[in-house]
């Protein structure tokens, strides 16, 4: 009878658990999750606070591949839908949902997948803009004609000159829109998120995250808005850029409702999920993993387990300091260490605030949330210089049943900070109060409409793209010379993935597992690769 293999997985968000539910389903090794907190599915967990929940950061689950669409579709079912005027479709074709050919009630089961649409805008100047800016009445109204003008001109400029070779992510963003336009809608709120100037930021993150956006492609999506109309609602939007899509799906929930349902998927099929299990140094022998010690935070006991395979979503850093080489720490490349070590991180806090009502009132006639004076914004980009903070969620319009009662607004602050800094290190109530004044100041709320607040932190929320980043290929190319060893999702491999592209490093990492390959560019591939990055040829 052939030995039992398994793997050790560290860490329980997206990537550990879905590599945890592929190896069950399509090889015979047995998972082993360790997450260090008492909570599952990392940054995309939800946190419950007095019946109303928290997104962290906010989660569309939204993705091109068709594989991760029918993941999510097949853990939770769609929403029901009127068959003779909302049809939902993705992969070319109308889909037959899971739990019926129109879905399942949200009122009668929590295991379901909303339908949301988005909006998403930026607050400036005291005024709404669509995000990305588009060419409209309004934006000309609220900009002027002058400034219009300048923007105009600045990007027939950017497009007859542009920056060459790209050296910062300034040069990314004003190749693509101009530095008038970039100076006023990107360049603060790029700032306010990573706390040092775009000039220093490698052109990476934009290659990532926007790399298909442009003024002409934003234009030739309102364009063809405007003059196509159909019936059939495509999820999958695969002519978009995933910036400009219009809708998504979303657990009834939250996010963190996906991973917990994963996480026990994991369980009932033989697998393990262990909470409060931070792994503290791996063990090697020649190209190989051999061990891991798991510290108990609870109970403070230490214990080292053996496997055959190992998949990291840790922070870098941190997985390398853990190395215990042939027995002796100091023999991992000084290089490889200083690069790691030199690796920074955006840290994250949420300031939770429960209201009777926003100031700022919906004047787009749309209403997600049921309630028609509510703006019917997912999140709310705030790009007033005169306050920290950097986003506004709007929990009721991402899912009502994340708000405990219909007749409040419950609303998330989002402040980009570093561990340890003049924000992150006050006091809870302190900071809520400091939120409800920033609020207040761009009247966005009335402070005597608080009703109830909460403060959120979380360590290491954005890998960052400055300090040694450049020479993060030598730390890849030391973890790559352990054979069984794969890094995984955003703090695994330092890269800005999104959700989705953190389960495709799983889901090619488990492809390699099953098939004996052994190099793991297809793993490193993920978002690098034109069919993952957030661009489409139009």
């Amino acid at each position: 009878m052939a030995e039992q293999r398994t793997a050790i997985i560290i860490g329980g968000g997206p990537a550990g658990l879905t590599a945890a539910l592929e190896l069950l389903r399509r090889t015979d090794v047995t998972p082993v999750v360790y997450e260090a907190s008492d909570e599952i599915g990392g940054i995309s967990k939800t946190v419950t606070y007095n019946g109303n929940r928290i997104d962290i950061g906010g989660h569309r689950f939204f993705s091109k591949s068709d594989r991760v669409m029918d993941w999510w579709n097949e853990i939770l079912p769609l929403e029901h839908t009127e068959s003779n005027s909302f049809t939902l479709k993705y992969q070319g074709k109308t889909r037959e949902l899971t739990g019926g050919a129109t879905g399942v009630d949200p009122n009668e089961t929590d295991d379901v997948m909303l339908v949301r649409s988005r909006l998403s805008r930026i607050f400036y100047g005291g005024k709404f803009f669509n995000y990305p800016i588009t060419l409209e009445a309004t934006t000309i109204r609220n900009l002027g004609l002058a400034r219009m003008a300048r923007m105009g001109f600045s990007y027939l400029k950017a497009t007859a000159r542009p920056i060459k070779p790209e050296a910062s992510l300034e040069d990314f963003y004003v190749n693509r829109f101009g530095r008038e336009l970039y100076n006023t809608f990107f360049r603060d709120y790029t700032e306010k998120v990573w706390g040092v100037p775009c000039s220093e930021i490698a052109p990476d993150w934009g290659a990532q995250r926007v790399k298909g956006l442009s003024v002409a492609k934003t234009l030739t999506h309102a364009v063809k808005k405007r003059f196509t109309r159909t019936p059939v609602q495509d999820i999958a939007q695969k002519g978009t850029e995933t910036s400009l899509i219009e809708y998504f799906l979303y657990p009834k929930l939250g996010p963190g409702q996906m991973w917990e349902t994963v996480a026990r998927k994991v369980v009932e099929a033989g697998g393990e999920v262990h909470r409060h299990r931070a792994v503290t140094r791996l063990h090697t022998a020649g190209d190989r993993i051999t061990a891991v010690d798991v510290l108990d935070t609870e109970s403070g006991a230490t214990e080292t387990v053996t496997g055959d395979h190992f998949l990291s979503t840790m922070p870098v850093n941190e997985l390398i300091a853990s190395f215990q080489v042939d027995g002796g720490a100091g023999e991992v490349p000084a290089n490889v260490r200083e690069v790691a070590q030199g690796l920074p991180y955006r840290d994250f806090i949420t300031v939770g605030l429960l209201l009777d009502k926003l100031k700022i009132r919906n004047e787009t006639g749309r209403s997600p949330s049921g309630r028609a004076d509510l703006v019917p914004d997912n999140w709310i980009y705030i790009q007033e210089p005169d306050v920290k903070v950097g986003r506004l969620q709007i929990f009721n319009n991402w899912s009502p049943y994340l708000v405990d009662k219909d007749d409040k607004v419950w609303v998330g602050m989002e402040y980009f900070v570093n561990e340890g800094d003049e924000l992150w290190t006050m006091p809870e109530e302190q900071m809520a109060q400091f939120g409800i004044s920033e609020l207040a100041r761009i009247n966005i709320i009335d402070a005597a409409d608080v009703v109830d607040s909460t403060v959120i932190h979380v360590k290491k929320t954005y890998p960052a793209y400055f300090g040694t980043y450049s020479r993060f290929d030598e730390v890849r190319a030391f973890t790559d010379s352990f054979a069984n060893l794969y890094l995984l999702g955003r703090n695994g491999q330092h890269r800005y993935n999104n959700q989705d592209h953190s389960m495709l490093t799983a889901i090619a990492a488990v492809d390699n597992i099953a098939s004996g390959r052994q190099d793991k560019d297809n793993v490193w591939d993920v978002n690098v690769e034109q069919d993952y990055h957030e661009e489409k040829t139009i």
